[in-house]
């Protein structure tokens, strides 16, 4: 089978090392090049081999045919308009050009919602770890007005350490993370909250999101709470779910609330839903778990990049 060349963008963090990984075992992707521009000349060990980093202004981009960009939020909008003027497609994790971020109309690469304006784009913003959790689960429930008008929607997510990256911290460092759990950027200021905020609005949800990132002391992995007061509930719990997720390869629903053990190393969302008891307001508690670097990043993006090269849509992701 002939391999679609792509290069990758700032391939030393967490989540360019899972997409370099991945590519190389890809039946329809080969990997013409991983740029890190401070460890230019080291080797990443692959799956049947190897790759050398290139600097970044190195990368002999007009060998690819799609650019996965992995850059840091902030430098990534340059690099993709310069890989854009030079031909190749891109696929861009960070949060530059997502909704509610930039000004520029780029397709949302949450692929289940938005698998149409995917096909043969030439950029795609993909999604933040935290959003495709929580907004997965959520949709379904949005779509049918389900969501009670003017509620609030309590978000509690909980992450791996990989998710805030490998950049060196003192709050990151092994002694201050294990056998520790805390909340962090809360008052509901993360930065993941504009795009949530935007896909809601776009799926015509009328209501508010409060949501608080918790860090766990493991290495990945994102498990999602969500506290939703609704206008009515069916006997059936996971009939918006099956609905709207019938034919979706990574979505999997499950009896009981989902662990990390289950999703990670895998390009999959598994969600669960639960009725509240002791409350006079018909409130669900719907659970949604994901690997962060996976289907929360590096496989989502792949899923992406499929979509938009016309290949199968599972093509080298692991399920």
């Amino acid at each position: 089978m002939h391999r679609i060349p792509v290069g990758v963008l700032g391939a030393s963090g967490y989540a360019g090392r899972e997409l370099c990984t991945l590519i190389a075992d890809h039946p329809g992707l080969d990997l013409a090049f991983a740029t890190a521009n401070e460890r230019r000349g080291e080797r990443l060990a692959l799956p049947g081999g190897s790759v050398t980093f290139v600097a970044t202004d190195d990368a002999p981009i007009n060998k690819a045919e799609l650019v996965f960009s992995s850059l840091p939020h902030g430098a990534s909008a340059e690099w993709v308009a310069r890989v854009r003027a030079a031909g190749p497609r891109v696929v861009d994790l960070s949060s530059d050009l997502r909704p509610g971020h930039s000004a520029q109309s780029v397709p949302y690469g949450l692929t289940e919602l938005n698998r149409t304006t995917l096909k043969d784009a030439p950029l795609i913003a993909n999604p933040g770890c935290y959003p495709t959790a929580i907004l997965l689960a959520l949709a379904p429930l949005v779509r049918r007005g389900l969501v009670k008008p003017g509620a609030t929607v309590v978000a509690d997510a909980a992450s791996g350490v990989t998710g805030a990256g490998n950049s060196p911290r003192a709050e990151m460092m092994f002694g201050e993370v294990t056998e520790n759990f805390r909340a962090y950027a809360v008052g509901n200021e993360h930065r993941h909250l504009p795009e949530m905020r935007d896909t809601i609005s776009r799926l015509k949800g009328d209501f508010d999101l409060l949501f608080t990132p918790h860090l766990l002391p493991v290495a990945r992995g994102i498990l999602a709470t969500l506290t939703v007061p609704v206008t009515s509930i069916t006997d059936d719990l996971l009939s918006p779910w099956r609905e709207d997720y019938a034919n979706e390869p990574f979505v999997e629903l499950a009896a009981d609330p989902p662990a990390i053990r289950d999703v990670v190393r895998r390009n999959v969302v598994r969600i669960a839903v639960r009725r509240v008891a002791g409350v006079r307001q018909p409130t669900l508690l719907v659970f949604s778990a994901i690997d962060n670097l996976v289907k929360g990043a590096a496989g989502q993006a792949i899923q992406n990049a499929n979509v938009s090269l016309g290949l199968t849509e599972s093509m080298g992701l692991p399920a």
